[in-house]
């Protein structure tokens, strides 16, 4: 069983930035792909990003490409999302997942997720 607690949420100005962090325990986590996913009040869940096991390989949702940054370290099990240039949009609970699947950083679907966050809120104000 992995657990996951997600930190570093908060209010922001648009324009502004913030860090999340996902600190994994109960598991091997250097195996494992994680991913990054929201959601906003009324909406379903969705992909935001994903980093291979090692951290080589990252993939992002068109809406944050550019703007957001996924890294993991192995040595802390803590995953990582640095989000720049934030714009009330990016307003959600933001959660992290474990995805067993060493590939699992190649899909964007929840179902390929394992273990999940109790999520961190994000509200930007314009």
């Amino acid at each position: 069983q992995v657990q996951l607690v997600e930190s570093g949420g908060g209010l922001v100005q648009a324009g502004g930035s913030l860090r999340l962090s996902c600190a994994a325990s109960g598991g091997t986590f250097s195996m494992y792909a994680m991913g990054w996913f929201r959601q906003a009040p009324g909406k379903e869940r969705e992909f935001v990003a994903t980093i291979s096991w090692n951290g080589g390989n990252t993939n992002y949702a068109d809406s944050v490409k550019g703007r957001f940054t996924i890294s993991r370290d192995n040595a802390k099990n803590t995953v990582y999302l640095q989000m720049n240039s934030l714009k009330t949009e990016d307003t959600a609970v933001y959660y992290c997942a474990v995805a067993r699947n060493r590939n699992g950083w190649l899909r964007s679907d929840l179902n390929a997720f394992d273990y999940w966050g109790q999520g961190t809120q994000v509200t930007v104000s314009s």
